[in-house]
């Protein structure tokens, strides 16, 4: 099982950047596999934000966020990073790190499974 701790969340004006940052550690940390990010708005369903495959580095981006994010990561520090710009008050939610084995996406959403590892979020607040 992965282990996931988020961090890099906080407050910002519309139009600011931040980056989170997810450590990565568990036993199944060097095998190929799939990380990415999810948010949730108070009220609101669950949404699938960005995703990578740690094997062939392919990057995946819901089409909300596409263009304003960047999902990367060091491998040497086994962090999953998301570079957040150009940040509207809509984008205010809890982000979480997610590390399942595949990254299956389906209709431009990533098709998370019932196996899959959840950090415990990091809070983005975004100010108009």
């Amino acid at each position: 099982q992965v282990q996931l701790v988020e961090s890099g969340g906080g407050s910002v004006q519309a139009g600011g950047s931040l980056r989170l940052s997810c450590a990565v550690s568990g036993p199944s940390t060097g095998s190929n596999h799939c990380e990415g990010w999810f948010r949730q708005a108070p009220g609101q369903e669950r949404e699938w934000v960005a995703a990578t495959s740690t094997g062939a580095g392919n990057r995946y981006y819901a089409d909300s966020v596409k263009g304003r994010v960047t999902i990367s990561r060091d491998n040497a520090k086994n962090t999953l990073y998301l570079q957040m710009s150009t940040l509207k008050p809509e984008d205010t939610a809890m982000y979480y790190c997610v590390a399942d084995r595949e990254c299956t996406v389906i209709a431009g959403k990533w098709m998370v499974g019932s196996t899959a590892s959840w950090g415990q979020g990091t809070q983005v607040t975004v100010s108009s």
